[in-house]
């Protein structure tokens, strides 16, 4: 059967354009191939010192993201770079330096350029503020709480085997905000959540943790004063620490910083962190990363937002995919993991 004049026609046109296409394809395949090509000598090799050292220190804390740095760097080099983030938090915090207040100060009383927000939300008759902390390389969350006392440890009904998601540690303690606190084993990313990384302490009774071992720990004592230090389970029972997790490092002790030089050394991920002011208040901290709109943030960053909010005493705490904060019934955050907030052995909570 001949084809038609027009038929050849529209046949001739869509060659043409099948080709056109083809060839749009593989110009741009081939300037991303060479861009990835120039763009890796250029940050590993270049003058961008910065920029080589912020994407080591992401890289190198996770071992899911290693492999974009040790092809391409000696050991020695990483290390170097590893080393000048010093951070030094081989101090206790002076609890006689936090007078808890019967009415702390209002969570009005911060700087007018942040308060100022209008997507603040107060509420004021539990105590508790929500502040939108957003800025055009991250999304995050500042919760400020006057009662210090409100604040304990939830822990998985399972711990030591499954942890739980943070609304479900939430609800079923009847609080009305939580946080994602202390670390857990997870090798490959792939942990449950049920085994902690440290000491749990919750109403003074060590639910985690071995005698004669160190821990850095992160809790609240009988006076409602979050206490930062080294100590071992003797040490939690003679400071009257009731409610405690583990992770590291501290950012600001007896209202000093402890990042130092660099950037803290763990590059930019999600990160949660608790702090207090020294009227008692406590500040809790996510901020989200790993995603287009929000890339995450620096321990360097998080210390410095934290030191605009009078933080006296301050501690990072998990992050990355665990990184959750919940309010009023949700999760208002969003983690990182494709799959959803990740199951957790503990999280700080106000009721």
């Amino acid at each position: 059967m001949r084809q038609t004049r027009t038929e050849k026609i529209k046949i001739k046109k869509k060659k043409k354009i099948m080709k056109f296409i083809k060839h749009t394809v593989t110009f741009i395949a081939a300037n991303l191939v060479i861009g990835l090509a120039l763009s890796v000598p250029l940050v590993y090799y270049g003058p961008f010192t910065n920029i080589k050292e912020m994407l080591v220190t992401t890289a190198m804390t996770t071992l899911r993201h290693q492999f974009l740095v040790t092809p391409f760097l000696s050991k020695a080099e990483i290390d170097r770079i590893m080393a000048k983030q010093k951070v030094e938090d081989d101090v206790n915090s002076d609890t006689s330096q936090i007078a808890v207040q019967a009415v702390a100060t209002p969570v009005s009383a911060i700087p007018d350029q942040i308060e100022n927000k209008q997507n603040n939300i107060s509420d004021p008759y539990n105590g508790i503020k929500l502040i939108d902390i957003s800025n055009d390389r991250y999304k995050g969350y500042i919760m400020i709480i006057d009662d210090p006392k409100r604040i304990t440890v939830a822990t998985s009904s399972k711990l030591g085997s499954t942890g739980m998601k943070l609304d479900q540690l939430v609800k079923e303690d009847n609080a009305l905000v939580g946080i994602n606190a202390g670390g857990f084993e997870d090798e490959n990313g792939k942990g449950n959540g049920g085994k902690p990384l440290g000491v749990v302490v919750h109403e003074g009774k060590v639910l985690y943790g071995k005698e004669d071992t160190e821990y850095s720990v992160i809790g609240f004592n009988k006076d409602g004063v979050l206490v930062l230090g080294k100590y071992t389970l003797e040490d939690i029972r003679k400071n009257n620490i009731k409610e405690a997790v583990s992770f590291s490092p501290f950012l600001i002790v007896n209202g000093e910083t402890t990042i130092k030089s660099g950037n803290g050394g763990w590059g930019i991920a999600p990160r949660t962190a608790i702090g207090q002011r020294k009227d008692g208040s406590v500040v809790m901290l996510v901020i989200d990363g790993r995603q287009v709109k929000s890339v995450g943030a620096t321990l360097r960053d998080v210390q410095d937002i934290l030191l605009q909010y009078d933080v006296y005493n301050a501690a990072n705490l998990d992050g990355g995919a665990s990184t959750t904060m919940y309010y009023k019934d949700k999760i208002i955050n969003s983690p990182s993991s494709l799959a959803g907030p990740r199951t957790l052995p503990t999280a700080f909570i106000v009721k």
